[in-house]
């Protein structure tokens, strides 16, 4: 929701703001959900993978590494 509506603001929403074929991606790929990992190990979690502009831009797990 917040993402739609920021590009359409923008008028961009025809490149960004969901996650959609041909749309610019920005997002990250977390070792685990940060809503339910006790408060206390929320550091503890690791980025898998980031993407910027729909392109991978750092990979953190071997299972991945097989993109460029």
């Amino acid at each position: 929701m917040y993402t739609i509506n920021s590009a359409k603001i923008g008028f961009e929403e025809k490149e960004k703001g969901s996650l959609e074929p041909g749309k610019l991606a920005d997002l990250v790929v977390l070792s685990d959900d940060p809503y339910k990992v006790d408060p206390k190990n929320i550091r503890n979690i690791q980025t898998v993978l980031t993407m910027v502009g729909g392109k991978i831009v750092y990979i953190n797990n071997p299972l991945f590494r097989k993109y460029p």
